[in-house]
């Protein structure tokens, strides 16, 4: 959802700032005062191209802040975007340098702008098939998932059999330094396990001799007479002594008692290891020759024993395929058809649930088409079977949109509507249908309402304000039936700004205004009547109290 946006010399923008609603805001203004420029900081914003001619005249460079809330967690982020007057831009987003195609990866994904030929997500022919899946739910959710999991198991017997041909076209050298390979490795029987076992244990029995020397000395110094605890014992009672006569050194008593049973039991445990360190000269070259084994497979085939193991599988495929190459052919190819059997299975099926679920979603789109007066215009969705070597995760077939702009004339693709009315009521309807179902969180309409008027206008301004309730709804509207409804109103107007450079001449400069109570009522009053007055004054405090 976008919280706010800031623009600066863009276009006729000197500087302006927007806070949209996360219901339904509007824009308005007469025709000429600049919401062009408005749209061209969202086409920014979400990652279009940008050129030198819309920075500002005068101005070295453009710039646009913005910050949205996206995603289940609604995540902030805090975009911006400079255009300098030779064309290149810089975004950074939550402090970052970002290349501008991350734009899109972030406004892109939850703002979309759907006015005549602009950024649109229904453009692309690949977004159909997602917003019809989305719209059916579980209906399509279960034989998608069946269908992508057999097709990821068709893919994965296909490479088996591949690696299967490739293995048992052997030639005779890489037979013979596979069965090499297979031969040495499993004449060691090397595992991780024996590995980790000796590099712990073998220090401890080269250095034996060194273990019970150091081991016995300590020992020796601790519990020989006149050793360290013969020592403590001393003190101890003579601290004893101390304690019966000032209690306050009881607790040192304590602690020299504690400290003492403390290193009686070092010793003691000093005198079991030295005692239980055996010396074997025998295991301990045994010991040594296994490891120096296995370290010298790891040089040979390393350099991990993860990497020996790996290595001595890859030869005992090749050393098998060669040997056994017709049969280990047949079953990778009696497993393959099985896969692809499988997968044509659950393709069927797929097809299946979204035929019967697209009939209802195109025609709730074509209800809510006619409420917005397109006549018997209508919506149909086409599904065209792909090859099988080019079924994707998406489905076995292309679906696409088909509008039908009145019932005796054929339909076409619905990228290839011409009119910029037809394209925006269009999208207006199906996103109606869509409702929550679309991931897209802000929606932009621009000439949704080309064209429209009289009680269609008033039923407009009902679909946008029923389909705010699901999304954040920005609308450049020239219809006080659907101002009158927001939950935000920002008024565009264009004045004569000051001289540049000294110059004569002055450029226009374009402001946006939040506007409410008697402003307005006033802004409505003038897009009833093109001016204010008594009567119109009143109609517009009448649209906006019901």
């Amino acid at each position: 959802m976008l919280d706010e946006l800031k623009a600066k010399n863009v276009a006729l923008i000197k500087e302006a700032s927007i806070s949209p609603a996360p219901g339904l805001t509007v824009i308005t203004g007469e025709t000429g005062s600049g919401k062009t420029a408005f749209l061209s900081a969202l086409k920014l914003l979400v990652g279009e191209r940008a050129g030198a001619d819309m920075v500002r005249e005068g101005q070295d460079e453009l710039l646009v802040e913005a910050r949205l809330f996206s995603g289940e967690k609604q995540e902030e982020h805090i975009l911006k975007r400079s255009v300098s007057k030779d064309g290149r831009s810089r975004v950074t987003i939550d402090g970052d340098i970002e290349p501008v195609k991350a734009l899109a990866e972030t406004a892109g994904v939850s703002i979309d702008l759907c006015g005549q030929h602009e950024h649109q997500k229904l453009l692309d022919v690949a977004s159909h098939v997602a917003l019809l899946d989305a719209w059916a739910k579980d209906m399509v959710a279960k034989p998608l998932a069946a269908y992508q999991e057999a097709l990821q198991k068709k893919k994965e017997a296909a490479a088996a059999l591949a690696e299967m041909k490739e293995a048992s076209r052997a030639g005779s050298e890489k037979l013979a330094q596979a069965t090499y390979e297979v031969e040495r490795i499993e004449e060691a029987r090397p595992s991780q396990e024996e590995l980790d076992e000796l590099e712990k244990t073998l220090p401890k029995a080269e250095h034996a001799g060194k273990l019970v020397e150091f081991s016995s000395e300590a020992h020796a110094a601790l519990s020989d007479e006149a050793g360290a605890i013969d020592s403590l014992q001393i003190a101890l009672s003579a601290l004893k002594e101390a304690a019966a006569l000032d209690p306050d050194l009881e607790g040192k008593k304590d602690q020299l008692e504690a400290a003492t049973r403390e290193i009686e039991d070092v010793a003691a445990t000093l005198r079991d290891y030295a005692a239980n360190i055996d010396i074997d000269a025998a295991r301990l070259s045994q010991m040594q020759d296994r490891q120096a084994t296995l370290q010298a497979l790891m040089r040979t085939f390393g350099p991990t024993m993860q990497d020996v193991l790996e290595r001595l599988a890859a030869a005992k495929v090749i050393v098998s395929a060669v040997n056994n190459s017709e049969e280990a052919v047949a079953a990778a190819e009696q497993a393959l058809a099985k896969a692809r059997e499988n997968l044509q299975a659950k393709a069927e099926k797929l097809n299946e649930a979204r035929k019967e679920v697209a009939p209802r979603f195109v025609q709730a789109v074509t209800n809510e088409m006619a409420k917005l007066e397109m006549g018997t215009a209508s919506l149909e969705m086409q599904f065209t079977p792909l090859d099988k070597e080019n079924w994707t995760e998406t489905g076995p077939s292309r679906i696409e949109f088909m509008y039908r702009p009145a019932e005796n004339l054929s339909s076409k693709p619905f990228k290839k509507v011409a009119s910029g009315g037809e394209v925006s009521r269009v999208m207006l309807a199906i996103k109606a249908v869509a409702g929550a179902a679309d991931e897209v969180e802000t929606l932009v309409f621009d000439e949704v309402d080309a064209g429209v008027g009289g009680h269609v206008a008033l039923a407009l301004a009902q679909v946008l304000k029923e389909l705010s309730k699901t999304h954040q709804i920005l609308c450049v509207t020239h219809l006080p039936q659907v101002a009158s409804v927001a939950d935000k109103h920002y008024i565009v107007e264009k004045t004569e700004s000051a001289t540049i450079n000294s110059s004569a001449a002055s450029i226009p400069e374009t402001t946006l205004t939040e506007v409410e109570g008697e402003a307005r009522a006033k802004e409505i009053a003038r897009m009833l009547s093109g001016e204010v007055t008594e009567i119109s004054l009143s109609h517009a405090k009448t649209l906006l109290s019901s």
